[in-house]
């Protein structure tokens, strides 16, 4: 094989700022110990119910790139792009920054580490603290772990509001004093203040007006020129999904069903629930509107169906599907896809 050639959905040898593997994440999960395991025996009680919300996901992020991550409500997408950046602890696996174990640094180091790892919320409504001015929002954690002086904190603040698209000048007012948009970009600033080198973005835009979707969505990119950042681009719109990622990745239940670069993803999805994803996307034609809904609704984490999470709402699903779980592989260049169809079976 040449250097320059790939084996069929291998990645190519570029620097990976995150290599999570084998994550899971399990809600409600204790251990009861000696007396509660011998009340269940009895059956005086019963074990507490799991939530079962990411399930041995791999995932890796180049350095520039911009992954998008998509799937329906409760596939565990937001819980994944938590653990990546700190805020959740995995239940399983490790997470690898610039290949680094987080879990075996010090505490310092870990905060280290982590500084190069921000998130910016859904909600620029809750995500803000009501009681604090904009500066103090914006500039605390910079102050905090020393990138920033008393002399220069004002100056500072000024010049990550500018960044975001915001005056300066209201850096002295509350988070209710501002509109949707404007306080997004505040949440984009003060993400902004701590020198990251990834952007988690949690549905970023989705609480948005559309104008002011397209703004945002306009300063990320503007964003990713100018300072060279990384993104995990989390949603379920796939028109946004589209408009900004260089390679999208398709969650269903906890697993990663399907990964390819964002052009193959839209002109040829291989997994049955990507393609379902993409038909039900709204289309208008010259004649009539069409719209395709994925049949059924995801099931309860708590109980997910065995074999292939997705079999009981997959056209194609065979018998193998119900038992046996189907392993992502390699099926073209950069393109990994988890379905048995792909197996000849």
């Amino acid at each position: 094989m040449k250097p320059t050639e790939h084996a069929a959905g291998e990645q190519p040898r570029l620097p990976a700022l995150i290599d999570a593997r084998a994550l899971a994440k399990r809600f409600g999960e204790h251990h009861p110990g000696r007396f509660g395991r011998a009340l269940q025996r009895m059956g005086w009680s019963e074990p507490a119910p799991v939530t079962h919300a990411v399930d041995g996901v791999d995932l890796q992020i180049r350095r520039g790139e911009v992954v998008g991550l998509v799937g329906e409500s409760g596939c565990g997408k937001s819980t994944l792009g938590r653990m990546v950046a700190g805020l959740l602890q995995p239940s399983a696996g490790e997470i690898r920054v610039d290949g680094q174990s987080v879990d075996g640094l010090d505490a310092s180091a870990r905060r280290a580490l982590r500084l190069k790892i921000q998130m910016v919320f859904q909600d620029p409504y809750a995500s803000l603290n009501p009681r604090l001015r904009v500066d103090r929002i914006v500039g605390e954690g910079a102050r905090l772990h020393g990138l920033v002086d008393a002399a220069g904190f004002d100056d500072y603040v000024s010049a990550q509001l500018e960044r975001a698209g915001l005056d300066p000048a209201l850096r002295q007012r509350y988070p209710h004093q501002f509109s949707g948009g404007q306080r997004q970009r505040i949440g984009i600033a003060r993400a902004l203040a701590v020198q990251p080198e990834l952007l988690v973005c949690d549905e970023a835009v989705a609480a948005l007006d559309v104008s002011i979707q397209a703004q945002v969505l306009n300063l990320f990119m503007d964003l990713r020129e100018q300072l060279g950042l990384t993104y995990l681009f989390i949603s379920h719109d796939l028109g946004v999904v589209e408009h900004v990622s260089d390679r999208v990745v398709i969650m269903y239940l906890g697993r990663v069903v399907e990964s390819a670069p964002t052009e193959e993803i839209f002109r040829q999805a291989n997994h049955p629930y990507t393609q379902a994803l993409l038909a039900e996307i709204p289309r208008l034609d010259s004649r009539h509107k069409t719209f395709t809904a994925i049949k059924g609704e995801i099931p309860s984490p708590l109980a997910p169906p065995p074999g292939c999470h997705f079999h009981p709402r997959c056209p194609h699903a065979m018998a193998r599907c119900r038992t046996e779980v189907p392993r992502l592989r390699g099926i073209a260049v950069n393109h990994l896809s988890a379905c048995h169809l792909n197996d000849g079976g």
